[in-house]
């Protein structure tokens, strides 16, 4: 059997930067930061502070991944059309959405986002309006067929997305986005708004949300075609944050903050499991990239920066030794 000495040798290997190609329990120097790191793997879900937010803001939607997300617009207050650019360790602002607004729904990727709905001032002032995003700026394309806030959103680019749910009324209506324009196609079998949402055009999940009496369980799982409930969420949960895909999910934060703001569910395709909490417990937040690699920022009360990376059980993760 090998032994890591017989791998990596005895001497501190000097780099600049993280070094990606050093195994489990190698110390070196990251002459970059100025200090030394080793790499390690989860036992568990861990949750670790990312860089924060420039404008600290709730109600914001998000696209991407952990180390390439985007985070646009929200409520500062006010509404804002801000829109940041994160690329794994800090975020830089970019140009702005052509129409400020919160409540609105995000997905696609750091480069091909799209933006739908939302409220604009007053917030009961919802909208159709729909943005595309190219990597450099916002373009206003087709509108949404009804007009919401608070709904749901899966989808890979700016070519392909699914909106879902939302308020007012509370409505389950789904729409598929093409790249051109939106088509209705089969409601949510349960009408809410604040949902969650994971996924892609033809594959999504809806978690939790508001019925729109209270927060609420419920999971629907949408194949292309039409919405089927599948097992609750273990705690019941509005404005939460979502990232994965339709087997292989996690939901994060939510309100009400005192009893579920903090926690965090992964799911499997069949059932969800409670796994490690958030360190900043918050509802109205957004969230980017997968089940074992997410990414978490913005919310509220009150109105944050902060960001949470997620890094899931088993992963190898790079740890810095902090002398004094």
């Amino acid at each position: 059997m090998s032994t890591y000495k017989k791998e990596v040798g005895t001497a501190v290997q000097n780099n600049a930067g993280d070094y990606t190609g050093a195994v489990e329990g190698q110390l070196w120097y990251n002459s970059t930061a100025g200090s030394f790191q080793f790499r390690s793997f989860t036992t568990a879900g861990a949750w670790a502070t990312g860089g924060n937010l420039n404008t600290a803001r709730s109600n914001l939607a998000g696209a991407g991944i952990q180390t390439a997300a985007l985070a646009f617009a929200g409520n500062i207050p006010p509404t804002t059309a801000v829109t940041e650019s994160y690329n794994g360790a800090s975020w830089t602002e970019v140009n702005d959405l052509n129409t400020a607004r919160r409540y609105l729904a995000g997905a696609g990727t750091q480069t091909s986002a799209l933006g739908f709905g939302g409220a604009t001032v007053p917030t009961t002032a919802v909208t159709t309006n729909t943005e595309s995003w190219n990597g450099t700026s916002w373009t206003e394309v087709n509108d949404l067929n009804t007009a919401r806030r608070l709904l749901g959103a899966a989808g890979t680019d700016n070519t392909s997305s699914l909106a879902f749910g939302g308020t007012p009324p509370t409505t389950g209506a789904t729409e598929s986005w093409n790249g051109t324009s939106w088509t209705e196609v089969n409601d949510l079998n349960t009408a809410r708004n604040q949902i969650a949402g994971a996924g892609t055009q033809t594959a999504a999940l809806s978690a939790g949300g508001e019925d729109p009496v209270a927060a609420t369980a419920i999971t629907e799982s949408w194949n292309g075609t039409s919405w089927t409930e599948v097992n609750d969420l273990n705690t019941a949960r509005k404005l939460s944050g979502g990232a994965g895909t339709q087997t292989a999910a996690l939901i994060f934060g939510g309100d009400p903050v005192p009893t579920t703001g903090a926690l965090t569910e992964s799911w499997n395709g069949t059932s969800w499991t409670e796994t490690t909490d958030l360190s900043i417990a918050r509802l109205a937040l957004s969230g980017a990239g997968t089940q074992t690699s997410a990414l978490a920022f913005g919310g509220s009360p009150p109105a944050t920066a902060a960001t949470e990376e997620f890094t899931g059980a088993g992963a190898t993760v790079t740890e810095t030794i902090t002398t004094s």
